[in-house]
């Protein structure tokens, strides 16, 4: 059976922690557990022999984890020989997550357990006219699904929240979120984590895109790979060697900000005003398109038009690729990936978009790194913040339930 390399103990190495015998037995269990965990039920044996350990000493850490409700029987091996063998397996229900993934038109929520599934969601329109009314459309959404799961408030052992903009701890507030009204306002996100009661991480929403779509999507294997998120906003994660990229002040990859090129008699536009959802859709307009019905005209209906062939939606989709290009390009001269992943609600169209991206790339940039379309389309932001939200629980989880063991 082939294992992943497991994660080092939380508190391993860490300054004033002294290597006693408590905390030898602590590191044994960890090891356990997170074998159990990447690599599924086994055996007393089998744990011995992938880990060096003795069998007493597995068998006394396996003891502690099954008391602690960390682990839990499995069922039994019955080899042709030798005795039956109990198996044992993480218990994923020994915490849960909860991430959260906030739009403009969408609010996104998952309950995950510790095995990374997810055991309820809430996926709502974002009706919010204020920034305290979307506050609390998260919050409502989140106690629904948390009451789905059959779980309370304190069952969740950490939330992740996915955001336009850069959170700013000093400010408690996130900057450049210029797609969600008055969203930078300070103390807005103690709001939502006083109504969820549970500890609260902010990010950005292209980051967790990033580190989604890295573990479970386009970007598996990649040594560096940038994600470009086009939606209501335009922002870019960036992972390197399964590290997400930040900068300095932790606004690295919002290339949005960046302008464009001057036009004659013109003032700057910057890239995500000339290529996000509604820059796609005044395109279209531009070029002769219009709603069916008295409708409004959407971004999603300009590209479903392209596909059926409308000169002026095939025109407006040309131009964003057009757009996106300048963003690759500058991407590319800067970081040099070797994979742009395209992602976000624009993104869902790459079927549309990689071919005129490509051409107009060619032109553009000398640097040329492998274009993809996202493998998890819009569920990417919500599965980056389970995914980083559980990189938190687990060791919290561990620490709360050994604690008073031994």
């Amino acid at each position: 059976m082939s294992r992943h390399q497991p994660t080092s103990h939380p508190a391993a190495g860490a300054p004033g922690v002294p290597w006693n015998r408590q905390r030898l037995r602590s590191n044994n269990e960890w090891l356990l557990l997170e074998l159990l965990r990447t690599g599924g039920g086994s055996s007393r044996a089998q744990l011995a022999r992938d880990t060096g350990l003795s069998k007493p000493t597995v068998s006394a850490a396996l003891a502690e984890l099954e008391r602690a409700g960390l682990v839990r029987e499995a069922g039994r091996l019955a080899p042709e020989r030798g005795r039956t063998a109990v198996l044992y397996e993480a218990d994923p229900t020994a915490g849960h997550v909860l991430g959260v993934d906030i739009g403009r038109a969408r609010l996104r929520v998952a309950v995950a357990d510790l095995g990374g599934a997810v055991v309820a969601r809430r996926d709502v329109a974002n009706r919010g006219r204020s920034a305290d009314a979307v506050a609390d459309s998260v919050v409502a959404a989140a106690r629904e699904a948390i009451a789905e799961a059959g779980l309370a408030a304190s069952d969740i052992v950490h939330a992740v929240i996915g955001t336009p903009g850069v959170w700013d701890e000093e400010l408690r507030g996130v900057r450049y979120a210029t797609s969600l009204p008055d969203w930078g306002r300070p103390g807005l996100f103690d709001r939502i984590g006083e109504g969820l009661g549970a500890a609260v991480t902010v990010a950005n929403d292209a980051n967790l895109a990033a580190l989604g779509e890295f573990t479970l999507g386009a970007g598996r294997g990649s040594r560096m790979f940038a994600y470009l998120l086009v939606g209501t906003g335009l922002g870019v994660g960036v992972v390197k060697d399964g590290e997400l990229l930040l900068g300095a002040h932790g606004a690295l990859g919002e290339i949005g900000l960046v302008p464009l090129p001057d036009r004659a008699g013109e003032p700057a536009a910057t890239i995500e005003q000339e290529a996000a959802a509604e820059a796609v859709v005044r395109a279209a307009r531009d070029f002769g398109l219009s709603g069916t019905g008295g409708r409004r005209l959407t971004a999603k209906q300009v590209f479903g038009r392209a596909r059926a062939g409308e000169e002026a939606a095939v025109r407006a989709v040309e131009q964003e690729a057009e757009r996106l290009a300048y963003a690759v390009a500058v991407l590319s001269a800067v970081l040099d990936p070797d994979l742009v992943v395209l992602g976000g609600g624009i993104g869902s169209s790459a079927d549309l978009l990689l071919a005129p991206l490509e051409r107009a790339l060619h032109r553009l940039a000398p640097m040329r790194p492998t274009l993809a379309p996202s493998l998890l389309g819009e569920e990417a932001v919500l599965l980056g913040a389970v995914s980083t939200a559980l990189e938190t629980a687990r060791p919290e989880v561990f620490e709360r339930r050994t604690a008073g063991l031994g």
